[in-house]
C-alpha cells in the first residue's frame, strides 16, 4: 500500500471511530513501524486535519463538541495528580488538557482527555511507567486545564468540587 492510500485509510479509521485509536494498533493494521504511523500523523496534521494526539493514541476533531468549555487554573504537586483528575471525573467533567507557561517556550500544553476513571487510572499508569516529568513541574505546580462538561450546572459543580478539595488558584 501506497502512503498516501494508507494515510487516506488511517483518516477513514480515525474518522469512523468513538475512542482513541493506539499507533501500535494502526501500524498492526497497516503493516508498517509505529514511527512510520507518527510521520504519517504529522503529515496529515500539517495538511490541516484536526487530530489530538493523546497517551492513548489519536482522535479526530472534525466537529467542534457540543458543551461548556471552561481552562481553569489549578495548583498542586505531583502527589495530588490522581486526586485532582478523580475530582474532575467524579463530578462529570473531562480534563481535555494540561497547559502551563514556561520562561523560554512559552505555553506548553499536554493533551489529556480524561473523562471516565478508567481514563484516570490508564493516565495515572503511563505516568508511573514513563518516568516522565508531569508539566506542573515546571511551573511550582501551577497550571491550567481546559476542562468540559455536557452543561453549566455540570460545570459548575466540577468547579466547587476543585475549590473544596483546594485545587483552584484564586
Amino acid at each position: 500500500m501506497k502512503k498516501d492510500e494508507r494515510r487516506k485509510k488511517i483518516l477513514e479509521l480515525l474518522s469512523q471511530s468513538q475512542k482513541e485509536l493506539s499507533g501500535k494498533y494502526l501500524a498492526s493494521r497497516f503493516n508498517v513501524t509505529r514511527q512510520v504511523i507518527v510521520q504519517d500523523i504529522s503529515i496529515l496534521k500539517s495538511q490541516g486535519h484536526n487530530i489530538t494526539s493523546t497517551t492513548r493514541g489519536y482522535l479526530l476533531n472534525e466537529k467542534e463538541r457540543k458543551g461548556v468549555k471552561k481552562v481553569v487554573a489549578v495548583k498542586h504537586f505531583v502527589d495530588r495528580i490522581r486526586e485532582e483528575l478523580q475530582c474532575v471525573v467524579e463530578n462529570g467533567g473531562e480534563v481535555i488538557d494540561v497547559i502551563v507557561e514556561h520562561p523560554l517556550y512559552g505555553e506548553i500544553r499536554g493533551n489529556i482527555a480524561v473523562k471516565t476513571m478508567d481514563d484516570v487510572e490508564k493516565f495515572m499508569s503511563a505516568f508511573k511507567t514513563s518516568n516522565a516529568t508531569p508539566l506542573l513541574s515546571l511551573s511550582n505546580g501551577v497550571h491550567l486545564h481546559t476542562i468540559m462538561t455536557e452543561d453549566e450546572e455540570t460545570m459548575e459543580k466540577v468547579l466547587e468540587a476543585l475549590d473544596k478539595n483546594h485545587f483552584l488558584l484564586k
